[in-house]
């Protein structure tokens, strides 16, 4: 099963590798981003349930669930892609459903987070803002693929959706070349997911002992 297009009469210059650079970092910036405003932003919001009740710990524990799905389903992604990325069409696994696994999961570890403060409205809210920011990062990097990899990758665009994936169209395939370094490197992306869980419990006990105030509520 092919799982990837060789692009030996497409090789990708200097300058080209180097624009993917620069989509990749913002991709990073925009994460780190997006976690920071929309966790500066809650700091006097609260959920309309209360701490201790059981709405407000299933949303808590869903969101959990959905953090760490987004980590795995990044880590699983960056298993195919390897770096390859700016000389190769990668097609399967993750790649085979989504052109953008790394976003779909980015996303859903953004609605985890939201959920942390009990509110099904942040959890839908955060997962959405996620993925909207993300979205013209897709745009530009498909602009870039587009030139890069020409009539394979535009084939590959019709054949597979954006962003919500399309799971009848899975292919195992394999990762072919892995690059451990990139693996961590998307693994410590992805903790920044995790600094959400101890960021809304240390915010939850200063608005309940009134270090901070509750401006609004969010169902």
């Amino acid at each position: 099963m092919t799982t990837g297009t060789s692009l030996n009469d497409q090789i990708v210059d200097r300058p080209e590798r180097s624009a993917l650079s620069r989509y990749q970092s913002l991709r990073r910036l925009t994460l780190a981003l997006l976690v920071l405003v929309l966790l500066t932003a809650l700091l006097f919001g609260q959920s309309v349930f209360a701490p201790e009740s059981l709405v407000h710990e299933a949303i808590e524990m869903f969101g959990v669930l959905l953090i760490f799905l987004g980590i795995v389903g990044r880590l699983w992604a960056t298993l195919y892609i390897g770096g390859r990325k700016s000389e190769e069409l990668v097609t399967g696994g993750p790649y085979s459903i989504t052109r953008n696994p790394l976003y779909v999961f980015s996303s859903l570890a953004a609605a985890g987070v939201g959920a942390q403060i009990g509110s099904f409205l942040a959890m839908v809210g955060f997962g959405f803002l996620c993925a909207g920011a993300f979205y013209i990062v897709i745009l530009r990097e498909e602009r870039f693929l587009k030139d890069a990899m020409g009539a394979p990758y535009e084939a590959y665009m019709k054949r597979v959706p954006r962003f919500w994936p399309r799971l009848s169209l899975y292919e195992e395939g394999n990762t072919g070349s892995f690059k451990p370094k990139l693996l961590l490197n998307t693994l410590l992306d992805g903790l920044v997911f995790l600094v959400a869980m101890p960021f809304f419990e240390t915010i939850d006990a200063a608005q309940t002992s009134g270090w901070l105030p509750v401006l609004f509520r969010i169902p």
